[in-house]
């Protein structure tokens, strides 16, 4: 059968091919299909995460527990799968809440320019110059252990790099032809910025938040690790690894591989899919998608 014209498109040497940038990484989708189950399953099978049962504490993973249980009895792989819900909301809603403070900052920053945009690329200096987590520790020890204050903690630490790549973006795009011609056309800043550099620059600011989400999710893990996170109650990945740390020295290495493993899972799907997406918005794919 043949592949209507409009569907068909070329590639840099004029060979056409057909929906090339519609195909995903099989790694990506099988990840993403282990990250959807995280999510679905505590929904479609509740479960108490929290149970306690002295009797069958550290055992062996088997096939009653395939993660084994920690010390004090409970399921390591149903403490994996709600931990790693928690992680990944964290990760989401941070991400997304520096991908806009970033955007709305390196935008302004760009678009205005002058001595504006000096003050403002100062002020991100000065704080990328504190470490995330330092700043991190600072912003959560002011409010009880929770996921709010991870939340917005994240969100105020790591918004710096992407006010970076937008105010880069934005002044990219201010040099084009089409703004000059919408300038001298009498549009004025405002419709310029709107109408003109944001879109532009959202393909670049959803990047971000895609590469941020793993960030983040570390982020709380380490917070956590230190007890500053989650309560130590909540089903945590960082909650539990800190937890097996003795059950580590004394030989009993399931309660901490199984967590650990579960951090680096989101970390490959996301960085999977981010590569997608990069190879969709880079230059010469936006020359052919033009074509």
């Amino acid at each position: 059968m043949s592949i209507p014209a409009a569907l068909r498109r070329r590639t840099p040497r004029g060979k056409p091919t057909a929906g090339r940038g519609l195909r995903l990484p099989l790694s990506s989708c099988a990840v993403a299909a282990v990250l959807l189950a995280v999510v679905l399953v505590p929904l479609l099978v509740p479960l108490d995460e929290q149970a306690v049962d002295l009797t069958d504490k550290l055992h062996a993973p088997s096939l009653a527990h395939p993660f084994g249980t920690d010390d004090v009895g409970r399921d390591v792989l149903l403490r994996c799968v709600y931990g790693l819900r928690v992680s990944l909301l964290v990760g989401v809603v941070a991400a997304l809440t520096a991908t806009v403070i970033g955007t709305a900052v390196g935008a302004a920053a760009g678009a205005v320019g002058g001595r504006t945009d000096r003050m403002v690329m100062r002020v991100v200096d000065v704080f990328s110059s504190v470490p995330h987590l330092l700043l991190g520790i600072f912003i959560v020890a002011m409010f009880r252990p929770g996921v709010w204050p991870v939340v917005i903690s994240v969100g105020l630490t790591h918004w710096l790099s992407t006010a970076r790549i937008v105010r880069a973006e934005v002044l990219s795009l201010r040099s084009r032809d089409f703004v000059d011609a919408a300038v001298s056309g009498g549009a004025s800043r405002w419709r310029v910025g709107v109408r003109h550099l944001l879109p532009g620059v959202l393909p670049q600011a959803g990047l971000a938040a895609v590469l941020m989400v793993p960030h983040a999710i570390w982020h709380e893990s380490a917070l956590s690790f230190l007890g500053l996170g989650l309560p130590t109650h909540r089903a945590s990945l960082g909650n539990m690894i800190q937890d097996a740390r003795g059950t580590l020295l004394a030989g009993d290495w399931w309660p901490t591989l199984f967590p650990g493993l579960f951090l680096i899972v989101p970390t490959l799907a996301i960085a999977s899919l981010a590569g997608v997406w990069r190879e969709r918005i880079s230059p010469r794919r936006r020359s052919e998608l033009m074509l």
